[in-house]
């Protein structure tokens, strides 16, 4: 009785998903804290200016909510209509990156535009997720029935990953793939298609990882770091560092010693592990539980698109909860030494602006469904207002004439 009563009081009364900002405005300003944090001794060295680095995250977080405010503004129709178009772009982005790309730690992954670099990688996870969900609203009884139709994703998907591979962004194919077999698999197809895959996705990676040598070495100290603990395993093990620094509490913000040259990329892809050295084992839970809180909402809000109806708004927000849980758990499983490196920022808290302005392009995506499903859900209860009142006036109709 009470779930119904606030059910009703929050589908009338509530015009967004509470929750949803709550998690995301809570890892956006926790994310830029931490950059600033973590970032003061390399900015100082690198610029002179301490707060380089944390000025330019903050003019990052800035643009993504700004842009997240225009976006939110589009209705699904435009995303559904686009999604074609975002795909080819995604594409070109992908093929300039190899051609103009900014080289940097061996990959070309940024397309430099003076002050600001677009990382490729990062708007083909948003344009993906678009051209999907609307492939899966308009083929999803052949997509859960024959083979090609089934495919035919994973054939985009192939060609994005080609691309990705020569960049290379390993991390960027991983967490793609797995978003486009996992919204595959929500639109009901048989999961002994899935089996069949997984072996020969897993049987070349196997491949791709015996076919370099570094890509081996790297697999080999990700098992046992402390082995080479100054070279391959170098940065692992200066996370497992970090992580057993903090203990429960954490030393305190601002107090990490493994941010002092100790640990590289500590603003970027090894935030986590900063965080985990001055906020401690709390500090780190509860950050996992803003982003397990972020994800969780995003497939609720997709699961009601869905019972009312709207396909490619439940798909798309399924894509954006995959995409955002896959990246984190593969940034936090890498500091804390569970998977082998990867490239992969932490959304919503890593530095780096295209991260954070498509992650907010994202957000303001669900916060979009989410509106139009609350409209729906009103519109649905006036209806059945309206229709019990005229079943009431007939029936009184009926009584006094008798």
């Amino acid at each position: 009785m009470l779930k119904a009563i606030e059910a009703r009081f929050s589908t009338r009364h509530q015009s967004f998903d509470g929750w949803l900002l709550l998690a995301s405005l809570s890892l956006l300003l926790i994310g830029w804290v931490m950059v600033t944090s973590a970032s003061t001794e390399i900015a100082a060295s690198l610029t002179g200016n301490s707060y380089y680095f944390s000025i330019r995250h903050g003019i990052f977080v800035m643009a993504a909510i700004v842009v997240g405010l225009v976006a939110v503004r589009l209705p699904l129709d435009w995303w559904r209509q686009k999604g074609p178009y975002l795909l080819l772009g995604a594409l070109f982005l992908l093929f300039v990156v190899l051609i103009v790309g900014r080289e940097i730690n061996g990959s070309r992954r940024w397309i430099p535009l003076g002050v600001i670099n677009i990382q490729a990688s990062e708007v083909a996870k948003l344009c993906l997720i678009v051209y999907l969900a609307g492939y899966l609203e308009r083929y999803l009884p052949e997509v859960r029935r024959t083979w090609g139709a089934f495919l035919r994703p994973l054939a985009v998907m192939a060609l994005i990953g080609f691309l990705l591979i020569l960049e290379p962004d390993y991390g960027a194919v991983v967490v793609l793939t797995g978003c486009v077999m996992g919204m595959l698999l929500l639109s009901g197809a048989p999961l002994w298609r899935f089996l069949l895959i997984l072996v020969v996705v897993g049987s070349g990676a196997v491949m791709l990882a015996v076919a370099e040598p570094y890509r081996l070495q790297r697999i080999t100290s990700f098992a046992n770091p402390w082995a080479d603990q100054y070279n391959t395993g170098y940065q692992l093990t200066q996370a497992l560092i970090a992580f057993g620094r903090g203990h429960w509490f954490g030393l305190g913000l601002g107090n990490s010693v493994q941010k002092l040259f100790y640990l590289p990329e500590a603003h970027t892809d090894f935030v986590f592990a900063v965080l985990a050295e001055e906020l401690g084992l709390f500090g780190a839970v509860g950050v996992i539980l803003l982003l397990a809180l972020l994800v969780f909402r995003a497939f609720r809000i997709g699961r009601k698109a869905e019972l009312l109806g709207n396909p490619f708004a439940a798909y798309l927000c399924y894509g954006i909860a995959l995409v955002i849980g896959a990246q984190a758990f593969i940034n936090i499983s890498v500091s804390a030494g569970m998977l082998p490196t990867k490239g992969l920022t932490l959304p919503l808290l890593s530095y780096g602006g295209s991260s954070l302005i498509v992650s907010g392009v994202m957000m303001a995506i669900l916060f979009r469904v989410d509106a139009e499903v609350r409209r729906r859900q009103r519109q649905l209860a006036q209806r059945k207002q309206e229709a019990a009142k005229s079943d009431k006036r007939q029936t009184d109709t009926a009584e006094s004439g008798t």
